[in-house]
């Protein structure tokens, strides 16, 4: 979750819920008790201004999505229970940007004396813009497929999309125009499985990874996540030089103008100006 805003906070605490958790099965046949500790991160400005409970997120409903969440699924570990609950009530309770969830098991079979064991996670969506670009083919139909297969997962939410454009080649390789374009997500993934997920969707337009900068069926690229600035071998974030590239930052002017660089500090309004600017200047 973009951490810019101060959310307000919803908690649940010590919900007790009998399931059969465990990875001895025992634990599996006989059950034991969970206790269950949320804090749901969001905004109940309106809800408390205008005392309408449709406007919050109703408590009593997250308690008995976790209950029975809980008690209809059977996992070896709480690491993957919380997991799960997570991804439930993030999808389920749109107004609810952010969780911590912590699973508390006070009859582990350890063997020794102690109050309980648990597992306590944060997770939340995230902003991202993806850049998509496409040479090959029928280039409306490829990157349809990209914009498609956001919505085709429960993990990623689809918010925006740009108008495509028709832009020459970059990168000095002789080759068709590309069609390009952004879209705005968010999603539960982490960058890396953001990438991953990427990658599959490229691989099913056919991608081929032959020439650098070469021609391409789909292109796809995180862009922005959040506020993340991160180096890795198979991944940087903020994109490298976007802010020269006119087919990024022509789209995020477009759905995001005031969307700000993490490093250099200007919105995506004020690099696509400077670089419209500099090429009128060289012509």
């Amino acid at each position: 979750m973009c951490m810019g805003k101060k959310w307000d906070e919803i908690r649940i605490d010590n919900l007790e819920v009998y399931a059969h958790h465990g990875v001895f099965p025992e634990e599996k046949e006989k059950g034991q008790p969970f206790f269950v500790n949320l804090v749901l991160y969001t905004d109940t400005r309106k809800a408390g201004q205008r005392d309408d409970l449709t406007l919050s997120t109703h408590y009593g409903e997250v308690c008995h999505l976790v209950t029975e969440w809980m008690q209809q699924h059977i996992c070896d570990l709480i690491e993957t229970v919380a997991e799960n609950l997570a991804a439930e009530v993030l999808g389920c309770f749109p107004l609810v940007r952010a969780l911590d969830v912590e699973i508390r098991k006070p009859q582990a079979p350890i063997g020794l004396p102690f109050e309980s064991v648990s597992v306590k996670i944060h997770r939340g969506w995230h902003r991202v813009y993806v850049a998509l670009g496409s040479n090959m083919g029928d280039r409306k139909k490829y990157l349809q497929m990209g914009v498609d297969a956001m919505e085709a997962r429960q993990d990623i939410r689809l918010e925006k999309v740009s108008s495509w454009r028709q832009t020459a080649p970059y990168g000095g390789v002789e080759q068709a125009d590309f069609l390009n374009g952004v879209m705005e997500i968010r999603t539960l993934l982490t960058p890396r499985e953001l990438l991953e997920y990427l990658h599959e969707v490229e691989q099913g337009a056919d991608r081929k990874r032959e020439v650098h900068w070469g021609p391409r069926t789909l292109d796809l690229d995180i862009l922005l996540y959040d506020d993340l600035v991160m180096e890795s071998e198979e991944l940087i974030i903020p994109h490298v030089d976007m802010q020269n590239r006119d087919f990024v930052l022509g789209p995020m002017a477009e759905i995001a103008p005031w969307v700000r660089h993490p490093v250099l500090g200007l919105t995506m309004g004020q690099m696509y100006a400077r670089l419209a600017s500099g090429r009128q200047g060289d012509s």
